[in-house]
């Protein structure tokens, strides 16, 4: 196993960029299940996340040439556009929902609210999205990778270690680092 797990990410990227239909379908095979899961814990809903994961591969589709591996790891950057694909699913059902309540009696519009955000915390949800991104791409290449990799890829310290071939110490020593920096660039968009 390579040093680096998202090389092969980085260059089915790269050779999507030059239109490469195969290697989105082999993206889409090594990611699909992640970036899915993804978007049903933020849309809670089967049909919608897979609504969002294909919108969000057309996005990869075209937006490919504009990943800068410098600012974020493949899956952390493939994460943001499926949050933010998930994100306007929710508002626009969050304002699908609106017009339907406006013809409801105010009596009862409180009866029947739904769980699903306001846009004002999906938008709010949206500019965390940003700031998280912003703040990644200011930590060591090290520490961004595994704090990715624990948080995007759900991998515990041990998985890590093992993954990355690294001392376990070392491993937990870059996340607290990376997230105690994430912490602080954080707080300035608070």
């Amino acid at each position: 196993m390579s040093l680096n797990p998202d090389s092969e990410l980085m260059n089915l990227l790269d050779r999507i960029a030059a239109q490469d239909d195969s290697a989105l379908r082999k993206l889409y095979e090594r990611t699909s299940s992640q970036l899915f899961g993804l978007a049903l814990r933020i849309v809670r809903n089967r049909d919608a996340a897979e609504d969002v994961l294909q919108e969000s591969f057309l996005s990869i589709w075209r937006g490919a040439g504009n990943y800068r591996a410098s600012l974020s790891p493949p899956m952390a950057w493939m994460g943001l556009i499926v949050r933010s694909r998930a994100l306007d699913a929710l508002r626009k059902r969050t304002t699908d929902r609106a017009d339907l309540m406006n013809d409801i009696d105010d009596e009862a519009a409180p009866a029947l609210e739904g769980d699903a955000p306001n846009p004002m915390d999906a938008a709010d949800a949206s500019q965390q999205a940003f700031a998280l991104h912003h703040c990644l791409g200011k930590l060591d290449n090290k520490q961004r990778e595994v704090v990715s990799l624990a948080y995007l890829r759900d991998l515990s310290h041990g998985e890590l270690s093992e993954q990355l071939k690294l001392p376990l110490g070392t491993v937990k020593t870059w996340i607290r680092r990376g997230l105690e920096q994430l912490r602080g660039c954080m707080s300035r968009y608070a």
